[in-house]
């Protein structure tokens, strides 16, 4: 059945009954949003009269394919995610009637390309890392043409680079790491180019195609989802590289060092500030239906937004989360409060 509220078409949803509720809650999503969730699910369990919930790090992808699966108990009431929903993951949620779902930024992180403290440090172009990864790259004899990607070193993209294979780690396609990583990193260095921009205008599928696509050939290694053992991996080779979130480099700054990007270094101060060009924002999802029914979400909702855990001194920020802005946070707040947030395919939000 459709219902019209305040201006805006929803799905109605299929009530639980309270008699049969899950006295635990169900997470599901991004690696790079579990160890926040993780530590505020934690605490919550210490702290309220609920059973600490469960986390569990599907990738962005994954979690949102689990969490728009419907509406019932044995369904996740949270998804974590690493970029904000697409219109067609909004479109799976209302076909399997996940109509009513609210949408909370939590703040942001930074992506880093990071090597073991015990190898030299790299100052790297985003142009750089779209040489070293690209599937295919523009044509070094000039030509307006894509080739596959001839480059097996780093001094091969450029001579003061270590002469060593490239080899980087990096999250998987279901992972919104991923997905942020192609489009703050791969696109502008291939917008750089002024025949590929004429191509995003002409065939943006094509260009997409051409400008989207992680190499295949060995030298980028899908890790999965455990950004805690690629740290482990870069640690025990000096000569490889990982791509994931800050947070794990502010939490293993002992042990590895981020990369330069066009001359900035990766830390706090330059994300918030934007300086830091390849951040992104960070979201949970809470399906509605479930709120009224699951014990302690609504608790549990509190406490991740609260200025305890995720203000700008909040234990967060101790793992590497970037708060928002206070005006970011007035906006959140009455949201959260009334689940009013309701997201649609015409949420703003939603990305193609």
């Amino acid at each position: 059945m459709l219902k019209k509220i305040l201006g805006i078409v929803i799905i109605s949803t299929i009530a639980i009954p309270s008699s049969y509720a899950r006295n635990q809650i169900d997470i599901v999503g991004s690696s790079t949003v579990y160890p926040f969730t993780i530590l505020v699910a934690e605490k919550f369990g210490k702290t309220e009269k609920f059973k600490t919930p469960k986390v569990e790090s599907t990738g962005t992808g994954g979690g949102f394919k689990l969490f728009c699966a419907g509406v019932g108990l044995k369904y996740p009431d949270f998804t974590n995610a690493s970029r904000a929903i697409k219109e067609s993951e909004i479109e799976l949620c209302k076909e399997n009637g996940v109509g009513n779902i609210t949408e909370a930024k939590i703040g942001y992180d930074g992506l880093v390309i990071a090597n073991a403290k015990s190898a030299p440090a790299l100052a790297l172009s985003k142009k750089d890392i779209y040489l070293a990864l690209a599937k295919e790259i523009p044509n070094p004899d000039k030509s307006q043409t894509f080739v596959k990607n001839p480059y097996q070193k780093w001094n091969q993209i450029n001579p003061k680079f270590p002469n060593v294979a490239i080899e980087v780690l990096g999250p998987p396609p279901t992972s919104g790491t991923r997905d942020s990583f192609v489009e703050l990193v791969f696109e502008p260095a291939c917008t750089g180019y002024s025949w590929i921009k004429d191509l995003e205008k002409k065939d943006n599928k094509l260009f997409k195609s051409k400008c989207h696509t992680i190499r295949e050939d060995g030298l980028y290694i899908e890790a999965g989802e455990n950004d805690n053992l690629m740290v482990q991996k870069i640690v025990s080779n000096k000569n490889a590289f990982a791509i994931f979130g800050f947070s794990f480099l502010d939490n293993n700054a002992d042990k590895i060092q981020g990369a330069l990007i066009d001359g900035v270094k990766p830390d706090m101060d330059t994300i918030a500030s934007g300086a830091y060009t390849i951040s992104r924002p960070l979201f949970f999802y809470i399906k509605n239906a479930h709120v009224k029914v699951i014990p302690g979400m609504q608790s549990f909702i509190n406490e991740y937004v609260s200025d305890k855990a995720s203000g700008k001194d909040g234990y967060l920020s101790e793992r590497g989360l970037i708060s928002l802005t206070k005006s970011e946070r007035d906006v959140l707040m009455p949201k959260i409060k009334g689940l009013s947030n309701i997201v649609t395919d015409k949420s703003p939000s939603a990305k193609k």
